[in-house]
């Protein structure tokens, strides 16, 4: 238990650095036009928000120091 307390805190850690350094991102498709049986769609790149990066880099820092503080 206590190790995979600091190995997902870690990860957690790692991904909400890297989310709010900048580099998170993700693809979002919408329909532009649409007739009959014919769609057009466009791709954009999304960022996803800091305060997503920051909650990672909180709930993974509780979770990692809880796994290394706990007695069992």
């Amino acid at each position: 238990m206590r190790a995979g307390l600091i190995i997902v805190g870690v990860l957690l850690l790692a991904a909400g650095i890297w989310v709010t350094v900048g580099n998170g991102s993700y693809k979002k498709t919408d329909t532009v036009a649409k007739l009959g049986p014919a769609e057009i769609t466009a791709t954009h790149d999304q960022a996803i928000p800091q305060w997503v990066g920051i909650a990672g880099i909180v709930i993974g820092g509780v979770l990692a120091i809880g796994g290394f503080v706990s007695k069992r």
